[in-house]
């Protein structure tokens, strides 16, 4: 596996599995001689009277120049200084993944806000969440981290997330999920007497389910209706225009299904602008702004105007003058 393929979960995995490799290596090693040179040097009774043997005070001899002394501290700096070299460019790799060209084509960013002992949610299309961040698998999420109020520090231990989420300040860090399910997310900072409950749920998806929520997320729905709530069907056109962004779109009575349209090409959330005109100067016109930060389903209810109104008034007179007569 390539390291533009890795995630922070193989990142930190691989780091954990050289050192345990390497601990148990130099463990064995110098267990095994420890061992020996005890059994070598051990005192078994049998010193003749012609055996050089060192007295209580005297310095040992016989080290060969501190050769052996001199090798086993410059293969131990070898490995050492190999071990830190190795191990700091891993942890480059996760601070940044994208140096060395290793940027990924599509990349999810979400801003994260800590407050109120929960974890808020936005994805860069201003869809918005609370305790529940859905990401598709296999793909690298960028998240923006910060607080609203006092101090926190959002983390999902089984990607190896964790990222300090300061008032004021933003601190940015990624993962990329390959299995789908459901993973927790914790606060690592005690921020309070509900610390122990600011948890939330990552929800890993599959692509095309992940699309297909978001896209349920981007919908808006309709309906007009008169004051007898009975459906609406023609006299009046909704135009739909994004306060921030050029969409604007204009939908006439024929794209209504019983009053009602459902509108999915919608691919940004956040402040709309809703003008619904009557088509045939029957209604009152009706002007609205709503924040769209999931599904939208409205609900108009649309009033004659005072002209249309006198006059239905005044044909519904004449009907009962002529019935009376």
């Amino acid at each position: 596996m390539q390291q533009q393929d890795w995630t922070r979960v193989d990142v930190f995995g691989n780091i954990f599995l050289v050192f345990l490799a390497l601990g148990t290596l130099v463990g064995v090693v110098v267990v095994a001689y420890t061992l020996y040179n005890a059994y070598k040097y051990r005192d078994t009774g049998d010193a003749s009277d012609d055996e050089d043997l060192p007295s209580v005070g005297e310095l040992p001899t016989g080290g060969k120049g501190g050769k052996k002394l001199f090798l086993s501290f410059g293969i131990s700096a070898i490995i050492v200084i190999s071990l830190v070299i190795w191990t700091y460019g891993m942890l480059l790799f996760v601070e940044d993944p994208t140096t060395d060209g290793n940027e990924q084509q599509e990349a999810l960013e979400v801003d994260v806000t800590g407050q109120g002992f929960a974890w808020y949610f936005e994805y860069e299309n201003g869809i918005e969440s609370v305790r529940t961040l859905r990401v598709p698998a296999d793909e690298r999420v960028w998240v923006q981290v910060t607080s609203g109020d006092v101090w926190h520090a959002f983390g999902i231990p089984d990607q190896r997330v964790k990222a300090d989420a300061i008032p004021g300040e933003y601190d940015e860090t990624w993962f990329e999920a390959e299995e789908t399910g459901e993973q927790e997310i914790k606060c690592f900072e005690l921020c309070g007497d509900a610390h122990t409950s600011m948890t939330g749920t990552l929800e890993v998806m599959e692509p095309d389910e992940f699309d297909a929520w978001m896209d349920e997320q981007l919908t808006m729905t309709f309906t007009m209706e008169d004051g007898n709530e009975s459906p609406v069907t023609e006299g009046y056109e909704l135009t739909l225009e994004h306060q921030e962004t050029e969409f604007s779109e204009t939908y006439s009575d024929d794209e209504f299904e019983n009053g009602s349209i459902e509108i999915t090409d919608i691919e940004q959330a956040g402040p709309y602008n809703v003008t619904i005109e009557p088509t045939d100067g029957q209604f009152e016109p009706i002007e609205e702004q709503i924040d769209m930060t999931g599904p939208v389903d409205e609900t108009y209810t649309l009033e004659m105007n005072e002209t249309q109104s006198d006059a239905n008034e005044s044909e519904a007179n004449e009907s009962d003058d002529g019935g009376e007569a």
